[in-house]
């Protein structure tokens, strides 16, 4: 499992940056269509109180015969209006706290009228559109003509909220209000956009993760220079203050190592210099002795010796060469 999980650290925050955007985006959708939902409602009930008002308004005058001829006159599809005996909605308990205080209110309001109770309850959509598909897509149709069409054919569509009020004669006055269509809070126009602006986070995630780790993959690159050659120049300390730190601990820790092994090469130089005179009397005593396979053999274990001492000590000014010669007199 771990194989398939990311290996390096930009991957890693671009990875937890496009989780936080898919995150916001989603707890942002959310929230507009939780408040657009709740708009939604509040506009349906003013709208449905605006309309009683004003159908109460024109009819608590009129007499029962009046009042149905008026109501038979302002029938249409999507606003029902009958004016009879019984209330179309049956039930005097509503549905819940908001349309219980919606009765309220109307009774309240058009007490004055005549009205003596309100009732309102919230029903299913229960038939098609009535606005013709190929009006809407018919190309002589303008804009503004088809997104008419398209809005009459959602109103039609959607649910609806009856009401009845009863007046003091006991005639019911019975309407219904369509309830606003909430449309998709995505859509195919909508969809282009979003996708835009989140590969523009993406790729400016990208780029700025370059841009910072940038340095990082300086730093790896001049610590393995350093690996191979401890006389490498040194990082430049510049960019931000944690980068300035840490190139300035890699140069002093560069600098601390090739102190170290300098002084073990001068070291190892000055014991293999100082070997020689040692070296050197031995063999002058060895010279002494008469010839036999013992000295031979002395010979032969000096010589190596001195071999090693000379190596040490050319390599060592193999090191020192490379610097710069300076005027001493």
């Amino acid at each position: 499992m771990r194989r398939f999980l990311p290996q390096t650290l930009p991957v890693w925050v671009l990875l937890i940056v496009i989780a936080g955007l898919l995150i916001s985006q989603i707890a942002t959708l959310y929230i507009v269509a939780r408040d657009r939902d709740a708009a939604n409602d509040v506009v349906d009930l003013y709208r449905l109180n605006d309309r009683a008002f004003s159908l109460v308004q024109l009819m608590h005058d009129a007499t029962p015969e009046e009042r149905k001829a008026t109501a038979s006159g302002l029938f249409n599809a999507t606003y029902a209006l009958t004016v009879s005996d019984t209330p179309a909605v049956t039930s005097s308990i509503a549905g819940d706290d908001e349309l219980a205080e919606l009765e309220d209110i109307l009774v309240g309001r058009l007490t004055k009228f005549g009205v003596t109770d309100a009732r309102v309850r919230r029903d299913p959509a229960t038939r098609e559109s009535d606005a013709p598909g190929g009006a809407i897509m018919n190309k002589d149709v303008g804009q503004v003509e088809r997104d008419l069409l398209v809005l009459a054919a959602d109103f039609a569509q959607s649910d609806k909220l009856t009401a009845s009020l009863r007046f003091a004669d006991g005639q019911w006055l019975n309407f219904t209000e369509p309830i606003t269509p909430v449309g998709p809070i995505l859509s195919f126009d909508s969809l282009p956009l979003y996708a835009l602006i989140a590969g523009l986070v993406v790729v400016m995630s990208i780029w700025s993760l370059r841009r910072l780790t940038a340095p990082y993959r300086m730093m790896e690159t001049a610590v393995t220079r350093i690996g191979h050659d401890l006389k490498s120049p040194p990082i430049a300390e510049s960019g931000s203050r944690e980068i300035r730190a840490a190139a300035k601990a890699v140069n002093a820790m560069q600098l601390r190592l090739r102190d170290y092994v300098e002084d073990r090469e001068h070291l190892a130089a000055a014991l293999a210099h100082d070997l020689r005179t040692p070296l050197t009397r031995m063999r002058l005593r060895l010279e002494l002795l008469r010839k036999s396979p013992a000295r031979a053999a002395l010979a032969h274990d000096l010589a190596d010796i001195e071999s090693i001492a000379s190596s040490v000590i050319d390599f060592a000014k193999f090191e020192v060469t490379e610097e710069k010669a300076e005027r001493i007199d």
